[in-house]
């Protein structure tokens, strides 16, 4: 059985949703509000009482009419013929003399001394303003519809429908100026119908009903344009005229399987060391880097080997020009080179072939080259179009080889930006330093970015306070291909996001809250309370069939990578859900929500505060801690199957604070330290934390108590240590002393 609404029949009967509540009650027709549905019984009845109500109206019409015609016959006497046209002359004479008034008064008007003619003027206007206040009221309601029929079809326009057509959601503020009306009058409504809200805050289809019955303005709902994206919305995706491009740098992207030389490659190329710095010698956080190479400049992009990284290869990828793909000649084609191409390939960019480590005895490029062929990477020397290289990082053997050849595919390929425009980039990476705040390294893709300039990236805004290149320099402006390090955003972004700058801080920031409004509508809430060591157990006994898990890392490349692996160990017994993940150390606000829906907290080369660890005790919330990625994913794996070995775990006996150093003369530098919590015992395993970042892991070579060896310290009390190999402490430096212990599985 069709049903109608009681406000859409109202509007097809051509009456007010009052006028129709009221006739209902006198039908005896129970409905409570205009939004009220009416069956077709109801409905039928009620249109045939005002179809006989029509049909009624329509004789006094026609009684109308006939006066009319006799009114006609008795204006053709010629005496009253001349009546009427001296009434109308009276009529156009005194409309002259009210323009001539009018006239006059705008004169006296502009004369400030002339008091009696303004009292005249200010009645004048009163008596003028009483008279067409419906007028203006009708105005101020008209204006906003002429906006809204303007997008719509001629045909709507044709049809003479004065109701005003709004998209919800919408603003308070928004639907208020839409209407015609004030907005405090918009909330006062709210208020009586019990909704609060302020001018900035939506509401949604059913409230905007309600509030237009209220107010008595016909409205139409019309769904949002979904495919019109907030980028497009606010024309940041313009394209450029081939006459304003010129041409830009290249961006290579070197990839290739871990430990097949990519580092070691770049290191030659640009005469650093980036691998000293980097845990377990593997790269595992994305770079950018200038080269100049005779007056030209080579922008590369190093990406980590290993398959966890998969993501920000794919992301470099995209973001590249060239893809240098490397091949150890003593280790071949392996599955993170297949991967590596698949990705060039996606981004239908063109592969150099690097073939690295040629000096060693063991290495054989002509085999590298047949695996090659298997991909259909075709060697030129071979009859195929694939540039192969082969490369020492060590003497330094082909490297200018190399570069030349990226130099000849970038001027094949013609690469073009218009510098003359505001400026579009990637974020390549980004992290919280506690000194500066969010940091991004972007690569501008087009136009130029400069000092002071409105950016906006995903959820995140603000105004570029410092700017540095690859080196460390600060510049005032970066053109296209570029890598530069920003300074100025109000929270970290995510990496591979695009970053925009707009025209001011306000267009920044409402862009960044749509797409706030939109990532909360993505947002979906968990619940469910777990460890690694009984996961399986409760596998097993059907209760859990989810593992959800906060991720905690020191860069938000790094973290999404993470997330991008552990949601690939999804197996059917149970699903694997990433509910957070952010950048920096583990705090009770990331124990609290372990807690609330049952996850563990993973930390990847970072620490939990005291208050977490202490929170994590009372809540019974598990925080493992990792430096090398592999141990993640390979414990989370056996967890997974029930083959986890927690035999040798990590026990935290204590955490001291570095209050003072000092410098012995065989230049070691000794800590003084005061302990806040647990013990320091000279035989333990000490971590250095630094903004809750594990800078260092080593052994404690002394530890005295005044002048005196101590074999612990306690709560409370200070002392001095030194760490085995280590000197780099400063104050402020937090000290977490732990033993790897063996314990039972339960």
């Amino acid at each position: 059985m069709s049903k109608i609404r009681v406000h859409a029949l109202a509007k097809e009967i051509g009456i007010t949703s009052k006028e129709l509540l009221l006739k209902l009650n006198e039908l005896e027709i129970s409905v409570k509000n205009h939004m009220s549905t009416l069956d077709s019984a109801e409905e039928e009845k009620v249109r045939k009482l005002y179809k006989k109500s029509s049909s009624k109206n329509e004789s006094p019409v026609k009684n109308e009419n006939s006066n009319k015609k006799r009114d006609n016959s008795k204006k053709n006497n010629p005496n009253k013929e001349k009546q009427s046209e001296k009434n109308l002359d009276n009529k156009t004479s005194k409309k002259e003399d009210k323009d001539i008034n009018s006239q006059k008064e705008k004169d006296v008007e502009k004369t400030p001394n002339n008091k009696k003619n303004k009292k005249n003027k200010s009645k004048h206007k009163d008596n003028k303003d009483d008279k067409n206040n419906s007028f203006k009221r009708d105005l101020t309601k008209k204006k906003p519809k002429k906006k809204v029929k303007s997008r719509h079809r001629v045909e709507e326009e044709d049809k003479g429908d004065d109701s005003i057509i709004v998209i919800a959601p919408i603003t308070v503020k928004d639907f208020a100026n839409q209407l015609g009306v004030s907005v405090s009058t918009v909330i006062t409504k709210l208020i009586g119908l019990g909704v609060m809200a302020n001018q900035n805050q939506s509401i949604d289809e059913d409230t905007c009903i309600l509030l237009a019955d209220e107010l008595g303005i016909e409205i139409e709902i019309e769904a949002p344009n979904l495919d019109q994206s907030v980028e497009e919305e606010y024309g940041l995706l313009k394209e450029d005229k081939e006459r304003d491009l010129k041409p830009r740098p290249p961006v290579v992207t070197v990839m290739g399987h871990v430990d097949h030389g990519k580092t070691s490659l770049l290191d030659s190329i640009k005469k650093t060391h980036v691998t000293q710095s980097e845990a377990g010698g593997i790269t595992q956080h994305i770079g950018a880097y200038t080269v100049n190479l005779s007056g030209k400049k080579i922008t590369f992009l190093d990406t980590p080997g290993h398959e966890a990284f998969t993501s920000m290869r794919l992301r470099g990828a995209q973001t590249t020009d060239i893809a240098i793909l490397v091949v150890a000649a003593d280790d071949g084609v392996m599955p993170q080179t297949l991967e590596a191409i698949s990705h060039a390939r996606s981004a239908d960019v063109p592969i150099i072939v690097a073939i690295t480590k040629i000096d060693k005895p063991e290495g054989n490029p002509e085999r590298v080259k047949q695996e090659l062929m298997n991909e259909n990477l075709v060697p030129e020397e071979w009859g195929g179009d694939t540039i192969v290289v082969g490369v020492s990082s060590k003497s330094g053997e082909g490297i200018d080889d190399l570069l030349e050849m990226i130099l000849l595919v970038a001027e094949m390929k013609e690469l073009k930006a218009n510098p003359n425009r505001r400026a579009v980039g990637t974020i390549i990476e980004a992290n919280l330093d506690k000194a500066k705040g969010p940091m991004a390294t972007i690569l501008i893709k087009n136009g130029t970015l400069r000092f002071g300039d409105a950016v906006v990236s995903g959820t995140c805004s603000g105004r570029i306070r410092a700017m540095e290149d690859d080196k460390g320099k600060r510049v005032k402006k970066a053109g296209p291909s570029m890598p530069v390090v920003i300074l100025g955003l109000n929270d970290v972004p995510n990496a591979g996001d695009t970053i925009y700058a707009v025209n001011d801080d306000k267009t920044a920031k409402t862009i960044a809250d749509k797409n706030k409004e939109i990532s909360r509508e993505k947002r979906l809430s968990q619940t469910t309370k777990i460890s690694l060591d009984n996961l399986f157990e409760k596998i097993s006994e059907e209760d859990v069939k989810e593992l959800n898990i906060v991720v905690k890392g020191d860069v938000k490349g790094s973290v999404e990578a993470l997330n991008q692996s552990l949601l690939k160990l999804s197996t059917e017994e149970v699903k694997i859900s990433v509910i957070h993940s952010g950048v920096g150390g583990i705090n009770e606000s990331d124990v609290t929500l372990a807690s609330a829906s049952n996850a563990i907290v993973i930390g990847f080369n970072v620490r939990p505060n005291i208050n977490a660890i202490e929170l994590a005790k009372t809540e019974d919330v598990e925080i493992r801690t990792y430096r090398v990625i592999y141990e993640i994913i390979n414990d989370i794996e056996q967890a997974a199957k029930g083959m986890l070995d927690p035999d040798i775990v990590e026990e935290i006996l204590g955490r001291c604070e570095i209050r003072q150093t000092f410098k012995l003369p065989n230049n070691q530098m000794v800590a003084g330290v005061y302990v806040l919590s647990g013990k320091i015992l000279r035989n333990s395993k000490v971590k250095v934390l630094r903004d809750d970042v594990v800078i260092h892991e080593g052994d404690i070579a002394s530890l005295k108590r005044f002048k005196d060896d101590a074999k612990e310290l306690a709560t409370g009390f200070e002392g001095g240590l030194v760490i085995d190999g280590f000197n780099d402490i400063k104050e402020g430096d937090l000290l977490e002393s732990y033993i790897m212990k063996e314990v039972e599985r339960s």
